[in-house]
């Protein structure tokens, strides 16, 4: 059967860097009412002048035409958009386009172009902004801020962001495999795979976020301060000596925390939160242990965050914070248990 559609063609223009419930919103309304959508994507040197962490145009291509190819109900193609109107404003077949509340009027400017080029104006399809859960609106930033997933889900409840998770026993040979990139060194002589570890990073990327003292502290006596330190006085569970201890003056605010062994408490999670909204290098001071903090840093760290623990005997772990990463350490919380 063949549909009665409004439009020969819809045009749609944007990044769309890692395609979220907004941007399908969007496409569902140019596809619904037009027998073929022209998708015109920014180019990578526009979309990396927004931002370092947007994913390359042939990433985002990808992501649109693995939608399209399930979802879109118009023949659908992809274009990649070299200026902030592309062929909108001489575009002698197409006959509408789509655009949101921000973009409206970058619409009507180029229907004011087109009719001084004899064109006629193209029919505006307006598509308001979907909220996330928690408020706000659900957008490519916000996901690349690390506060929410793509369906605007945040990565941690506010249920778990306000409870003492205790681990279950289940995990624990998972969560003693690193979580990472390992850089292997000496263990009396951790400056060996730090080096290795930090010549590993790639570029870009985003702050540096340091877990235990060892860590800290050999970063520091490398002369690098991380943007975040987690410290709690201890290796291998044995207090340090003071000539071993991270010099907290060093950074230029100190937070302090309560985590027990074996859990992740409402206060290390508040903690870790200001400080990633911090602009200045920050220390948290840990009464207990700062082991499981990776898991909670993830799901709260901006995309591209690299997060460097020790692992005994071995060397460097680094992580970087990705949505897969998102989504395992969310996975692992989903199984801690309410501790009453």
């Amino acid at each position: 059967m063949t549909l009665n559609r409004r439009f020969r063609c819809c045009l749609v223009g944007g990044t769309f860097d890692r395609l979220h419930a907004g941007h399908r919103l969007l496409l569902d309304a140019a596809c619904s009412d037009a027998e073929r959508v022209e998708v015109h994507i920014t180019s990578d040197e526009i979309a990396q002048a927004k931002s370092s962490f947007v994913q390359s145009y042939q990433d985002r291509m990808d992501g649109l035409l693995n939608w399209a190819e399930h979802h879109a109900s118009a023949k659908l193609t992809v274009h990649v958009l070299t200026d902030a109107y592309g062929p909108a404003r001489s575009h002698d077949f197409a006959d509408a386009i789509v655009g949101t509340p921000e973009t409206i009027g970058m619409c009507h400017t180029i229907n004011e172009q087109r009719e001084n080029n004899g064109l006629q104006p193209l029919h505006v399809i307006e598509v308001q902004h979907l909220e996330s859960i928690e408020g706000g609106i659900i957008s490519s930033s916000a996901i690349r801020n690390g506060s929410i997933d793509p369906e605007g889900h945040p990565w941690i409840t506010k249920e778990q962001r306000n409870a003492t998770l205790a681990m279950v026993a289940s995990l624990n040979d998972e969560l003693k495999t690193p979580m990472g990139e390992l850089f292997e060194g000496p263990e009396d002589d951790p400056e060996v795979g730090m080096s290795a570890a930090l010549d590993g990073l790639p570029e870009p990327h985003g702050i540096i976020v340091a877990v235990g003292d060892v860590t800290t502290k050999t970063l520091l006596d490398m002369g690098y301060t991380p943007d975040i330190a987690l410290i709690d006085g201890q290796t291998k569970r044995t207090e340090l000596d003071d000539e071993f201890k991270v010099d907290t003056n060093l950074f230029q605010n100190r937070i302090r925390a309560v985590n027990p062994a074996g859990v992740l408490t409402a206060s290390l999670n508040q903690a870790i939160e200001q400080a990633l909204h911090s602009d200045q290098t920050v220390v948290i001071e840990v009464e207990g242990e700062e082991d499981l903090a990776p898991l909670h840093i993830h799901c709260h760290a901006p995309l591209g965050t690299v997060v460097m623990y020790g692992q005994p005997k071995t060397g460097v772990v680094v992580q970087i914070t990705s949505i897969d990463v998102k989504q395992r350490c969310r996975n692992l919380i989903s199984m801690f248990e309410v501790k009453k």
